[in-house]
């Protein structure tokens, strides 16, 4: 159980105080409740992810508006791990958070016209932060450290400034199945097994759907009146460094359905005073051609248990117009099976320009099942568990090392 005071950026002028009640919005305040496992302690696991945890939370924010803006419920996925430990009860861990956020306030040009913050009910919820954790007790341990937090809709609709927070975290935590030997340092220190570096291929075919701001003649801009589709590729090989780590290249392709769309305004009619009605704009869509790119990106991934998180730049090789120039990616990859995976990323242009969501299907190959055997002889079977409600209760079973991560098999309830 958490609590966060949260101080709110003033990045847009509508959280600056051009608003209803002309006033800043300055603060928020969250609660959130997490559920979470890990490995055993003391265990090869636990020596090579750092006490990786992950789990499921659930959180109710507020800012002090609840016309304007609304109060968001939030349901998301975590993960975290020591960065340091200072002694068996003290240490220094970083935990992310990534979900849904809804029961937002959104922009509406008649009943909320000033919101130029939030564009849609439901947004996107991203969180990272790092915190000490104290085991005060064999079931207790306290928690306080710093966040940011960033919510937004991918650029799906406008208007798409966003809300972003930082602030303080305190919390407390309750351990359903820890002993007291796992608070006192361990004389034994498991072995790590040599990990055997090879090259894997990830395949990620995804989807989503974006809105388009388009530049007229006086140097303003003008929201499209609807969506437009996007559809892309990413081919990676990957150089699989150890088991936290992979670098490599990727070929990617993308059709843009926004890309290079234009405004368009018949002439009109004015009288002797200037005076007339311009007709509505049309948005017109170029030739497939000009919506097509193919670029190539540098890629690096932080490889955990469940989640691999990768950040890539490249620059298109092929494209026209809008499809020019550099481009960013941030994905997080979830684990379905040993060889596919969820894709969510986010792609974006020039460092500043929000492009689109990259919603998909992964699927990753290895060079030969040579190397699975050989990963094989440096297997060793180690116990771990997974916390449950009841006290006492744990899963075992053996973990492979030396693939992609940590390849479970059947567990089986220790009773």
């Amino acid at each position: 159980m958490e609590v966060r005071p949260q101080y709110v950026f003033p990045t847009n002028p509508f959280l600056q105080g051009e608003n209803e009640r002309w006033q800043p919005i300055q603060t928020s305040f969250a609660a959130h409740l997490k559920y979470s496992f890990q490995f055993r302690p003391n265990t090869c696991a636990d020596r090579i992810y750092g006490g990786a945890y992950q789990g499921f939370g659930l959180s109710a924010t507020t800012f002090g508006d609840k016309k304007q803006l609304g109060d968001p419920i939030s349901f998301y996925v975590f993960q975290g791990a020591r960065i340091a430990r200072f002694n068996p009860c003290l240490s220094l861990n970083y935990e992310w958070n990534f979900g849904l956020s809804a029961g937002w306030k959104p922009y509406d040009n008649d009943y909320n016209s000033y919101n130029g913050a939030v564009g849609s009910r439901m947004n996107a919820y991203i969180n990272a932060g790092i915190y000490l954790n104290w085991a005060f007790s064999r079931y207790f341990d306290l928690i306080i450290g710093g966040d940011f937090t960033h919510f937004s809709n991918g650029n799906t609709k406008f208007p798409n400034a966003g809300v972003n927070t930082t602030g303080a975290k305190i919390g407390l935590v309750y351990n359903f199945n820890r002993t007291e030997e796992e608070l006192t340092k361990s004389l034994l220190r498991p072995a790590i097994p040599r990990f055997p570096r090879h090259i894997s291929y990830d395949l990620v075919l995804f989807g989503s759907w974006r809105r388009k701001g388009v530049y007229i003649g006086d140097g303003r801009q003008i929201a499209s009146p609807g969506s437009y589709p996007v559809a892309g590729f990413n081919f990676a090989p990957m150089y699989n460094l150890g088991y936290k780590f992979r670098v490599g290249a990727s070929l990617d392709g993308v059709y843009d359905g926004s890309a290079n769309v234009y405004t368009y305004m018949e002439d009109y009619i004015v009288d002797s005073n200037g005076n007339g009605t311009p007709p509505p704009r049309q948005f017109l869509k170029p030739g497939i051609q000009h919506q097509l790119s193919l670029g190539v990106s540098g890629r690096a991934e932080y490889v955990m248990p469940y989640f691999t998180i990768g950040v890539g730049i490249g620059a298109n090789v092929l494209g026209r117009g809008d499809l020019r120039g550099l481009y960013q990616i941030l994905a997080l990859k979830i684990g379905i099976t040993r060889s596919t995976f969820l894709h969510i990323g986010y792609n974006l242009q020039n460092f500043q320009t929000p492009n689109y969501l990259m919603l998909g299907l992964g699927f990753r190959f290895h060079i030969s099942s040579k190397i699975i055997r050989q990963a094989s002889n440096f297997a060793s079977p180690v116990p771990f568990h997974h916390t449950r409600g009841k006290r006492g209760s744990r899963w075992k079973g053996d973990i492979t090392f030396g693939m992609d991560s940590l390849y479970y098999q059947q567990p089986s309830v220790e009773r």
